[in-house]
């Protein structure tokens, strides 16, 4: 009998110590002391070696993961089951996610580096105060070219890619928004439309482009510029730069009745188990010397003022892709369109690809 005492004793023991340490483990996680964090991030949104010097100088690993859509990415954290820490949504995809309470707020004292962002971008109407995000990359939507394969054709208007002498030689990205949007602007009309009658018009004009259109796909557009298979390209203005450094034929325009002035930013999902952890990544990222560094690998235009005095000035004093505040002026930020709108925006799309084939 008292060997079966003992032994219930030291059952119950074990037991209250299992249950002990998965309440530690439980808490360190919750209060962002556990030893990683998970990225969930655009492909090759990063340079690999600023994740290498973030984990050599804080001992956090960095677990990365991509996604090639804003759409797709907020699926999978509003379906649960992850553990992500940070995402990268763009501006209109952030303001869907604070309705559907996917987003933590940021504690800004945790933020120091924040005020080496340009204040031009803070405060924007789709993150007032920037509760929930802070700016990583910005840039425009624009129209890529090589003059050299074309017959001196010109790109300050958007009607100019329906000129007949680019047939079977436009190449557009593969998205609802930027695509339809195209189209809207093209006509003096706001990207961010809802009216059925705006968007039948847009939509009327680019079947009337189709001839043009050689095909609808992502990031497979900069080999084909490159590499000189295509012409043209809607694309955006980190993606021209990209096209640009590769072969110095390739120019890059905004056309004048305007365009899109793209946001993303980093936020911490619902998802979070590291919260401290992926605040002292994102202060990282607001340095200085590491924005700089990240800028001149990804290609795009950093909101990061401070940095723009570590990089080359003829970078940042390039006005395709550090546009002045009066040229912004012509752009226009994507809003967020409701699911409804959106999908208006995707069913005309899907038919727009569909009429291609």
């Amino acid at each position: 009998m008292k060997t079966l005492i003992q032994s219930a004793v030291a059952i119950l023991l074990v037991g209250f110590a299992m249950l002990g340490i998965a309440w530690k483990l439980e808490q360190g996680s919750a209060s962002g002391t556990t030893d990683s964090i998970t990225v969930y991030n655009w492909g090759d949104y990063i340079d690999p070696d600023v994740l290498k010097q973030f984990e050599q100088e804080t001992g956090i690993k960095v677990i990365y993961e991509t996604f090639d859509s804003n759409e797709g990415m907020m699926g999978k954290i509003e379906q649960g089951g992850t553990n992500y820490d940070i995402t990268a949504p763009s501006e209109y995809m952030i303001e869907m996610m604070m309705e559907k309470d996917l987003l933590l707020p940021l504690d800004h004292s945790l933020l120091p580096n924040l005020k080496n962002i340009d204040p031009y971008f803070l405060d924007l109407p789709f993150d007032p105060g920037n509760l929930y995000s802070i700016p990583y990359f910005w840039g425009s939507l624009g129209i890529a070219f090589n003059p050299t394969l074309l017959e001196g054709q010109t790109f300050e208007s958007w009607d100019n890619l329906w000129d007949p002498s680019l047939k079977q030689r436009v190449i557009l990205v593969d998205s609802a928004r930027e695509v339809v949007g195209m189209g809207l602007n093209s006509l003096h009309y706001s990207l961010n439309s809802t009216d059925r009658d705006e968007i039948q018009e847009a939509m009327d004009k680019l079947a009337l482009l189709t001839p043009n259109v050689k095909a609808v796909i992502g990031d497979e557009v900069t080999q084909l510029m490159v590499n000189e298979e295509a012409a043209v390209a809607l694309t955006w203005s980190g993606q021209a730069a990209d096209m640009m450094y590769s072969n110095e034929n390739i120019d890059y325009i905004v056309p004048e009745e305007g365009s899109n002035l793209w946001f993303d930013n980093f936020v911490i999902p619902c998802t979070a188990k590291n919260i401290e952890g992926a605040h002292a990544f994102l202060n990282f990222l607001l340095r200085p010397d590491i924005a700089a560094q990240n800028t001149e690998y990804v290609g795009y235009t950093t909101p990061n003022e401070a940095a723009l005095e570590l990089m080359d000035p003829e970078i940042v004093e390039d006005e395709r892709y550090y546009p002045d505040e009066e040229m912004r002026e012509h752009l226009e930020v994507y809003r967020n369109l409701g699911l409804k709108n959106l999908g208006i925006y995707n069913e005309h799309f899907l038919e727009f690809k569909m009429s291609l084939q």
